[in-house]
């Protein structure tokens, strides 16, 4: 059907094949799109060519004009195609409209469109019709003034109007909650990233009337961090936006991208964006360089202004750094990476379980656990080995998250951790030089020690509660509310013990050998219920 010329070329002794192409009959160029005319070498200057779409926004099955224009004297020959961002992958179908131009098919029928002969042309116009399952595009052209002079150039990106998971893992990143969902469902948080050649194309997608928002972090904590936010005003129009936010303070705005940069819809209860960067992500100087984040991703409601307000539920945030600029999320998980959870396991069991029961042992147990063990109290003994437990145990969860952070982080919970961390270490210190029971100065240490460990069991409480709040990615908060129930729990046998010691310093009891206590009684239900707790928390920590 078309005529390809093959031509010898004999230098010193050696004749090497040399195809030329004048009716564009070019298959064997579909993947580089390079012309086969011997070692010419593509032009570097700025080419006297451009393409431009009649739409930069696409959907399925949508037809949009693609034309190649020259600025100067003309072309003879070109090869045009539609790559997506990420894969470089030949995509959508070509239609010719005029003689100078024909389809060819480049693995697909009709994925490229090349020249039909050599005469000089000023433009050619084509119509292109969008695949399903694509994202990000952009057309490139091979475009030949003469046999041995040509360049490559591209056409802005086009966006999907349709954001799909299709090609995540293969040409772009993705996050989402639940895995692999889809972006149209109502109840899937999506985002992905796409590396362009000056910066990246962002996709978000999410149920909500407010906002949404994906951030870069170095850490798994919020603060100083990059975030791009898609929010809906009192207008109903949805704004999208650059910022940066220090602490957990609202974040301040940077930039506002234009109309020619984003698409935006809400449809249903689910607000999409979609935008293109031309800058890098980082706004701040950080504490290791290059493209590799944590990335955050969160939905919440926003103020009439657009001012956006706390999230509503847990950010969704990657366990490990992700590489952006290579979008593969083989292996990405969300929710925080084993050792944060390790240390909020362990910090949950020393002050919510050994701790709590060592203090009890300490205060209610003395008379029905007063027999000698080991030339102690028996509840002296206990108390002692849980106590000392819950030191070591806060000291192994304290030096982990340390060495994995790498570092201070901001917000309360940091704060309160290193205090309770202190504290702690002072209690067992305190103990060993404790004055002689019979010593006048006894009462002191007694009300030291008992104060001190009141303050820790308060500030342990109320850490654990904001480390709950950074690690609970449920849609209802259900690790916080469980451990709700878990100090509910906790009060109410503390104020049966507390009444039972005082009714029985007012009284008196017979107290046979084969009579249970009921302080141990009550103690024993404690340690079930508490068990329990700390199970449904651990195994929610887990699953994190």
């Amino acid at each position: 059907m078309y005529t390809q010329l093959l031509f010898l070329v004999c230098i010193a002794g050696y004749c090497v094949p040399v195809f030329g192409y004048p009716n564009g009959a070019i298959s064997d160029s579909c993947d580089t799109m390079l012309p086969r005319h011997g070692n010419n070498i593509l032009q570097t200057s700025t080419p006297p060519y451009n393409i431009s779409v009649s739409r930069t926004t696409f959907s399925p099955g949508d037809v949009i004009t693609v034309t190649i224009q020259s600025s100067s004297s003309g072309f003879k020959g070109f090869l045009l195609q539609a790559r997506s961002v990420g894969g470089n992958r030949i995509v959508g179908s070509f239609t010719s409209t005029n003689g100078n131009s024909q389809q060819l098919n480049c693995g697909q029928p009709n994925t490229a469109l090349s020249h039909t002969n050599n005469n000089i042309k000023t433009s050619i116009t084509a119509n292109w019709t969008a695949p399903t399952g694509v994202g990000p595009l952009r057309f490139r052209a091979t475009v030949l003034s003469s046999y041995s002079t040509f360049w490559q150039v591209e056409s802005d990106i086009l966006i999907a109007l349709q954001i799909s998971n299709d090609a995540c893992g293969s040409e772009k990143f993705c996050l989402s909650s639940p895995a692999n969902c889809s972006p149209n469902n109502t109840n899937c948080m999506f985002m992905s990233s796409v590396p362009s050649a000056d910066g990246y194309v962002f996709e978000m997608s999410g149920p909500t009337s407010g906002y949404l928002a994906i951030g870069f972090s170095d850490d798994q904590l919020m603060g100083n961090d990059d975030v791009y936010l898609c929010t809906v005003n009192s207008s109903g129009n949805i704004l999208v936006q650059r910022a940066f936010n220090t602490g957990r303070s609202s974040p301040t705005i940077l930039t506002t991208y234009t109309s020619a940069s984003v698409v935006t819809r809400s449809v249903n209860g689910i607000l999409q964006c979609s935008l293109i960067t031309q800058t890098s992500i980082s706004t701040q100087t950080r504490a290791t360089a290059g493209s590799s984040y944590y990335v955050f991703l969160a939905n919440g409601d926003s103020q009439e202004n657009g001012q956006i307000l706390k999230h509503a539920t847990r950010p969704i945030i990657s366990n490990t750094r992700v590489d952006l600029s290579s979008f593969l999320s083989s292996g990405i998980q969300i929710g925080g990476n084993r050792v944060i959870l390790a240390h909020g396991a362990l910090m949950l069991v020393a002050w919510m379980t050994t701790g709590t029961i060592g203090m009890i042992m300490a205060r209610y147990m003395k008379s029905a656990a007063g027999k000698p063990f080991l030339g102690k109290a028996l509840w002296f003994q206990v108390h002692l080995f849980l106590m000392i437990l819950t030191v070591i145990l806060t000291i192994i969860a304290f030096i982990m998250v340390f060495v994995e952070v790498s570092g201070w982080v901001n917000g309360a919970h940091p704060v309160l951790g290193c205090i309770v961390m202190i504290l702690s270490f002072i209690q067992p210190i305190a103990a060993f030089f404790r004055p002689d029971p019979k010593s006048e100065r006894r009462f002191i240490f007694n009300w030291g020690h008992s104060i001190n460990a009141l303050v820790i069991k308060v500030l342990s409480v109320a850490t654990i509660f904001l480390g709950l709040q950074l690690i609970d990615t449920s849609p209802t908060l259900w690790l916080s509310k469980v451990m709700g129930g878990f100090f509910a729990w906790e009060v109410l046998f503390y104020i049966i013990l507390e009444t039972n010691m005082r009714i029985k310093t007012k009284e008196v009891k017979e107290n046979s050998e084969n009579k249970i206590a009921s302080e141990t009684i009550a103690v024993v239900v404690f340690i079930c219920g508490n068990l329990a707790f700390l199970i449904s928390l651990l195994v929610g920590i887990g699953s994190s």
